[in-house]
């Protein structure tokens, strides 16, 4: 049902590079740019979800919304540490490490909160037992 989600920025290359090393690790990479605002969209392939990023087309500043949030769902435990730690290494801050939220079992929820340099809010997560 998601086709893609849009992210603002103020600064274009600092968000691109912060997305390139981030997104990479889970096997995306930039599948458009569109130069007139910078959107530039980052996913596995075309067929897929995907995460944009742009300048806000009405030249205003960009802001992280308060409510808003992106999660990512990945396939082990592991996945979820990884991807935390790479977006805390390249410049991200922490709104809740890596662990289990609730009780271990058949849905257990495992996930991990950071934001970008921007603040744009995301999560990773897996359900299931360990």
């Amino acid at each position: 049902m998601i086709g893609y989600v849009t992210l603002g920025t103020n600064d274009l290359d600092k968000a691109r590079a912060y997305y390139d090393g981030l997104l990479g690790i889970l096997g995306a990479k930039r599948l458009m740019e569109l130069e007139e605002n910078g959107f530039t969209l980052y996913g596995v392939d075309m067929e897929t979800p995907s995460i944009a990023i742009t300048k806000p087309d009405n030249q205003e500043d960009a802001f992280a919304g308060n409510g808003n949030m992106i999660a990512l769902q990945l396939q082990e435990r592991s996945e979820v540490d990884a991807f935390y730690n790479k977006g805390i290494e390249l410049g991200g801050s922490d709104e809740g490490g890596p662990g289990l939220r609730g009780d271990e079992g058949p849905m257990a929820f495992y996930a991990a909160y950071f934001r970008d340099p921007e603040g744009n809010k995301l999560c990773a997560f897996r359900l299931g037992p360990a």
